[in-house]
Order: structure tokens, then C-alpha cells, then sequence
């Protein structure tokens, strides 16, 4: 048997609050395998964030196990195994977009990694390497942000709604973008959105989780053929499997009610 690249077993997080104990996950379980795109989608408060914060050893569970490729994630952490993207880019301003790359790479010193300049070129930003952020639109900021976290040449991607912040017509650009990119590089990827169009576009499979506490609702595999083009788009699987995700997302919300 395959070990999966990620695997929640039966994992339950307790946070202390002053109103008391809260439990932001209760009994969550699912896996990822080496390559896949998986992402997470569900309301407000379901422990999406929670679940990233897990795997990159920001957060513990009290029962249930996290491994990352049949190890914990403080030693997936530590031979820079994981990395994570959030909504903001949280570039420096007054570094250059090489410096703000190769920065990831004095702070974790991985063993081996690509070159910078072939990353940035592998992102689409060859010859802006000595630009400043500001220089940069918001897309070309998060393709900075993408170059910095596949610098480190990590296992495992972690995708906090990355494009969350962006103008539609630029979400829709880079998520067609990043299709390319996780095409060639084939990185193992978890990637939250609150978008049930880019969870089917972007997606192997679509965990959906309730809230309060967060527990695996579904877990949806997108059988739509590679790549995704605009004729795949526009298919009637494509409407289909937003229709499963919606009624799912309508589920977890008559729930809270």
C-alpha cells in the first residue's frame, strides 16, 4: 500500500477561548496522495486554516494522528518538506523580487533546491527579478509569492485562498496559471478556497467540511479530463459536480440552523 503524501486520521483540535474549551475539528480524516490537488471548501469556522496549520506544525491536535509522508509534521518541517501560500503575498518592499525569493532560502537553508532565476522564469516573471514588489500588479505579486515557496523545492504545497484578494477576471487568469505550474511541477497541493467553481477547476478532489465543529461533510472526486480547458469549463460535468458541492455546502448550512 501507497503512503499518502498527507493523512489526517480521526483528528480532533481543542482551542482555549475565554468563553472556554472550543473545538475547531472533531474526528477529521482524509488523505492526499503524492501529486494530487485537493482542496478544502466549507462555511465559515470549519477549520479549514486549521487543518493547514496542522500539517505545517503551527497546530496540534488532541487526539488523532497528522503525518506527512508517514512522518509528523515537525519532522516534515524540518527538512522543509512543507511550505505555505497565504492571501497576501507578505512581500518585503524594499527587496527585490530575487531577493524576496532567495530571502526562503537563507532562512530554511534546504539541502537542494532550483535555481532562483529558474524559478521565476518557470512562474512567468523572468526578467523582473530585479523589480521591487510595488512594481508589480497583485497577480504578479502571488506568482512572487508561488516562486518563494517552490524555491525550497518542498513536498507539499499548502494554499490558503491565495487568489482571495484578487479582481475575478485576475482570479480566473491565475488560476488558470497555476493549473500550468502544478502540471509540471506535480507537487502535492492542499488548497482552501470558499470558490466552488475554482474548488471543481482546480481539483483531483473536494474535501467539504461542517463547522462547529469542523467534520468531513463529503469528500467529492472531480473526474473532469487534464487540462482544464474552457471547453471542459463549460461541459455539463463540470455543472454537475458544482451542483453536488452547492447542495453539500447547502447541507452544512441547514445544519447550523
Amino acid at each position: 500500500m501507497v503512503t499518502p503524501t498527507v493523512a489526517l486520521d480521526k483528528v480532533t483540535v481543542v482551542f482555549s477561548t475565554a468563553r472556554g474549551p472550543l473545538t475547531a475539528l472533531e474526528e477529521v480524516s482524509f488523505s492526499v496522495a503524492e501529486g494530487e490537488f485537493v482542496t478544502l471548501i466549507g462555511p465559515s469556522g470549519c477549520g479549514k486554516s486549521t487543518i493547514l496549520r496542522l500539517v505545517s506544525d503551527i497546530h496540534h491536535p488532541v487526539a488523532g494522528s497528522v503525518k506527512v509522508a508517514g512522518d509528523t509534521p515537525e519532522h516534515a518541517r524540518k527538512k522543509n518538506m512543507v511550505t505555505m501560500m497565504f492571501q497576501e503575498p507578505v512581500l518585503l518592499p524594499w527587496l527585490t523580487i530575487q531577493r524576496n525569493v532567495t530571502l526562503a532560502l537563507e532562512l530554511t537553508r534546504p539541502a537542494d533546491h532550483p535555481d532562483p532565476l529558474e524559478v521565476l522564469e518557470f512562474v512567468g516573471l523572468g526578467g523582473r527579478e530585479k523589480d521591487y514588489p510595488y512594481q508589480l500588479s497583485g497577480g504578479m505579486q502571488q506568482r512572487v509569492a508561488l516562486a518563494r515557496a517552490l524555491v525550497t523545492n518542498p513536498r507539499v504545497l499548502l494554499m490558503d485562498e491565495p487568489f482571495a484578494a484578487l479582481d475575478e477576471l485576475t482570479r480566473d487568469r491565475m488560476g488558470l496559471w497555476l493549473l500550468e505550474v502544478w502540471e509540471r511541477s506535480r507537487k502535492t497541493v492542499l488548497f482552501v478556497t470558499h470558490s466552488v467553481p475554482e474548488a471543481v477547476h482546480l481539483s483531483d478532489r473536494v474535501v467539504v467540511l461542517d463547522a462547529h465543529p469542523g467534520r468531513v461533510r463529503a469528500v467529492v472526486e472531480i473526474n473532469l479530463p487534464r487540462p482544464r480547458t474552457e471547453e471542459v469549463r463549460q461541459g455539463l460535468e463540470f455543472f454537475n459536480l458544482l451542483g453536488t458541492l452547492r447542495e453539500h455546502l447547502r447541507a452544512t448550512q441547514r445544519r447550523e440552523a
